[in-house]
């Protein structure tokens, strides 16, 4: 079973080792020890709100607008989490790790049918090496990147698309795979929609909430239908 997931959790390896890499020289710049990189990655482990957290760290934001941001970086998160629930529910105490782990890398590995094992307790323990692998490869890059950046001095500037260059990669794999893709065309145009109407700092939110609207609506349709 271990075999298995660090077999699966390669791709996010060759991933995460770089982008963690990149937070931690992020950390280091602004003047931040590795130890504190390490720690953000073990007790956060949000991927690009990371990233964001440096800005918020150099600047002293306040708690209010700490929180303001992390609901829109991470809004993605209550609506992808939502398919997870029934999986989840039979986890038993690997729950509440598997819940703070579940990242846009890992739930593209575990959201598939088929993907996690019948038995409860082999399907407990997969996702929880998929999701203890995944911070790993995060956690590895940061000490190493923060190391990294304590040691040599460098321009950093634009390390921090590399999280867009992720997100990038990841639609595509998951564009190619699919055999429907209405829903990512969905997605496309409500993004794109949201931020001519709302900008580049506000449009994440609305653009989610059409998407669920549009979605919701579509459901409730077909459900209508069949019945």
């Amino acid at each position: 079973m271990c075999k298995k997931a660090f077999i699966k959790t390669l791709p996010v390896l060759a991933a995460y080792v770089v982008l963690g890499m990149g937070f931690g020289i992020l950390m280091s710049n602004h003047g931040y020890g590795p130890g504190w990189s390490v720690l953000c990655s073990v007790f956060i482990f949000a991927g690009s709100m990371q990233y964001v957290t440096v800005d918020l760290l150099a600047t002293a934001a306040s708690p209010l607008t700490a929180a303001l941001m992390t609901l829109m970086v991470n809004a993605r998160h209550l609506f992808y989490g939502i398919s997870m629930v029934p999986k989840y529910r039979r986890m038993g105490r690997a729950k509440p790790y598997l819940i703070f782990g579940l990242t846009d890398e890992t739930y593209s590995l575990l959201c598939g049918e088929g993907e996690i094992p019948k038995d409860d307790k082999t399907a407990a323990r997969y996702c929880l090496l998929v999701t203890a692998f995944d911070q790993l490869y995060w956690v590895a890059g940061t000490a190493a990147g923060a190391a990294l950046g304590a040691s040599v001095s460098f321009n950093a500037a634009g390390i921090e698309f590399s999280m867009t260059a992720l997100f990038v990669t990841v639609f595509v794999e998951q564009w190619l795979a699919a055999k429907e893709r209405r829903c990512a065309l969905l997605g496309l145009f409500a993004s794109l929609l949201c931020l001519l109407i709302f900008g580049q700092s506000r449009f994440l939110i609305s653009a989610m909430l059409v998407i669920a609207a549009v979605l919701s609506a579509a459901y409730a349709k077909r459900g209508g239908a069949r019945a």
